[in-house]
């Protein structure tokens, strides 16, 4: 079994077509078979099934791709991680972020890499949840992660800061002239909600927190993206809570920011499953030096902190 034969295999899956997968690889179609062929010979049976239209993968064959997934692009760490510890400038950087955190916070951060590091190429994976980034990393997506401190085996996890979480109203709201507000203050609005709301001891952070305060909150609209709460919010829709660097760097001065008493904050991390070296360390001490909340942590309010036990976590 050999690392090409599995990029092959993948291909195959990816492209759903002997045919398309052979043009994208550049080989033949008949050379493609063969060592289809010869992969499925060692495993000891058929890892796809060909169809008059396609291909698709057998009992074997969905056993088989998460690793071969992982090897593969482990392997392709395992170049960059040599390239970077030989001091070669070129090459690519796979970082995997939360939405939000992508949104808000690295625009900046990534300026400033490639002002210091034209020559190396940053990718982004954006994840909507806590749990989909820490499985990208494991199975070798990423070279690094960056979002809350990871609840599984991680590897190496460096505390880089603290994200903070806020309130949006927009600018003719009755709170407008406020910089505070208690959350039995708000027990009459309506809320925008987003499927990245993280959850803390089985509910919706938003559901635990009004809770706590009395009341369960209106909901007026549903979201996907963080980004699209705020910008509702900011138009008059409802209250929306967002992690504030999302609403500084995607929303600008386009509404008024409110922040909850008491506070809402929770660590944040970046992390690798081996330790970085190379452009992967470089990276993380540029966020380390970037993150404007560095060594502020510690103060993090411990009941958001607990934000990471259910299947929605989220940033």
């Amino acid at each position: 079994m050999s690392l090409r034969q599995m990029e092959y295999f993948l291909t195959v899956v990816e492209e759903a077509s002997f045919t398309r997968a052979a043009e994208a690889l550049h080989v033949t179609q008949p050379a493609l078979s063969h060592q289809i062929k010869a992969l499925e010979r060692t495993v000891g049976g058929a890892l796809l099934e060909r169809m008059p239209r396609g291909v698709r993968l057998t009992p074997m064959g969905r056993a088989f791709l998460p690793h071969a997934e992982l090897a593969v692009r482990s392997a392709s760490q395992a170049r960059r991680a040599a390239r970077a510890a030989a001091g070669a400038e070129g090459g690519e950087l796979h970082i995997a972020a939360l939405h939000s955190i992508a949104v808000g916070a690295l625009p900046d951060v990534f300026a400033r890499w490639r002002a210091a590091h034209p020559r190396v190429l940053l990718r982004l994976h954006e994840y909507a949840t806590s749990e989909a980034l820490e499985e990208a990393v494991q199975r070798g997506t990423a070279d690094l992660a960056v979002g809350p401190e990871p609840v599984g085996t991680a590897g190496d996890v460096v505390p880089i800061g603290e994200e903070e979480l806020v309130l949006v109203v927009p600018f003719d709201d009755r709170l407008a002239g406020r910089t505070t507000v208690t959350l039995p203050e708000l027990a009459d609005r309506a809320w925008i909600r987003c499927a990245m709301e993280p959850v803390v001891h089985g509910e919706r952070f938003l559901d635990w927190a009004c809770g706590r305060a009395g009341y369960r909150p209106r909901t007026a609209v549903w979201t996907e993206h963080t980004s699209t709460a705020v910008r509702m919010a900011a138009a008059g829709v409802g209250v929306c809570t967002a992690p504030a660097h999302v609403v500084r760097g995607a929303v600008g001065e386009d509404c008024v920011v409110l922040t909850p008493d008491p506070a809402w904050k929770r660590a944040l991390t970046v992390y690798a499953r081996v330790p970085p070296t190379g452009a992967a360390e470089a990276f993380v001490d540029l966020l380390r030096a970037a993150w404007p909340s560095l060594g502020a942590a510690a103060s993090a309010v411990r009941e958001y902190e607990e934000c990471e036990t259910s299947a929605a976590r989220a940033g």
